[in-house]
């Protein structure tokens, strides 16, 4: 088995050797709920548990990820001394899975707190106002992972992805940056992953998905060539360097354009940029149903927030 069969020496697919190939794809919908019924079927589950409603909010996870879904949830029950798997315990083993363990032993000075609610703020405005992105699940500023907060979205299942649902993502993942800059104009080191991101998403449009007007319907991998002499052959590249120079101005384009939409963005949604960062900073965490209440309440001029610490 393999998830990279484009690096297989072709002589090992011929006819009368690994000449038959089985793709098993990511679960869909109804598949996920399947796995979870299996892997939860010999453990107790609380009467708040509801395995479908579990499936739909874990798109993309993978049939070892489900498994490791349930049994992460029957350790969090351990922990509260509970007889049973409550779906707060499936809740708090997705978000450890999809956005990191908790790092309680990292503390964050006030200000850093303040910058990392904006931050994430603007990730979390524009993943509620874009029109076309994945609906926003979970925002923190809880340090996880490698990472200072986290904005969690909840795709869609998807197959294919259209040229204005990659631009969203590009400007929703350099709504962090523009926070920033908006707010306390300077820039930070917590945008590194971001621009990781949108420059491999704005690359992969122009080089492979032929969605670049001055480029054109034409795409170009950027594969090594792993056997032997192919890169002697190519001579490393299949483009000009004038095509290269394209290419590079076309990217740069794409994230101007996107970082402009941004700052129009999260200008125009500045009250409610300031909400959902004392929300944050209050709260720590929130959900996508509050942030789009705060939205809406800094469209209609309110400055107030709704909410409190013991809420």
């Amino acid at each position: 088995a393999t998830n990279r069969p484009d690096v297989l020496d072709p002589a090992l697919l011929r006819p009368g050797r690994f000449d038959r190939q089985i793709v098993v794809p990511l679960p869909e919908f109804e598949e996920r709920a399947a796995i979870l019924r299996v892997h939860s079927r010999d453990k107790r589950m609380g009467p708040d548990v509801d395995l479908d409603t579990m499936a739909k909010g874990t798109p993309g996870m993978s049939g070892a990820d489900l498994a490791n879904l349930v049994n992460e949830a029957a350790l969090f029950a351990v922990r509260r001394a509970s007889a049973q798997i409550e779906r707060i315990d499936f809740e708090s083993a997705r978000d450890r899975i999809m956005m990191g363990a908790r790092r309680d032993s990292l503390i964050l000075s006030a200000e850093e707190k303040r910058v990392t609610a904006y931050h994430e703020g603007g990730h979390a405005i524009l993943a509620t106002v874009l029109p076309h992105g994945d609906a926003l699940h979970k925002v923190t500023i809880l340090p996880r992972g490698m990472a200072l907060g986290v904005t969690q979205t909840l795709p869609e299942e998807r197959h294919s992805f259209s040229k204005d649902y990659i631009l969203d993502r590009i400007c929703m993942a350099l709504g962090g940056r523009v926070a920033e800059e908006l707010v306390f104009q300077q820039q930070t080191t917590g945008a590194s992953n971001d621009l990781e991101v949108v420059t491999g998403l704005a690359r992969r449009m122009v080089r492979e998905w032929g969605m670049s007007d001055k480029v054109g319907p034409m795409a170009w991998h950027n594969q090594q060539n792993v056997f032997l002499g192919e890169d002697l052959m190519t001579g490393g590249r299949e483009y000009s360097d004038d095509t290269a120079r394209l290419m590079d101005e076309e990217i740069n384009t794409i994230l101007r354009q996107q970082e402009t939409r941004a700052i129009e963005l999260l200008s125009k949604h500045r009250i409610g940029l300031d909400l959902v960062a004392q929300a944050l900073l209050e709260k720590e965490t929130i959900d996508g149903d509050l942030v789009n209440a705060l939205v809406q309440q800094g469209l209609d001029g309110s400055t107030q927030s709704p909410i409190s610490v013991n809420d």
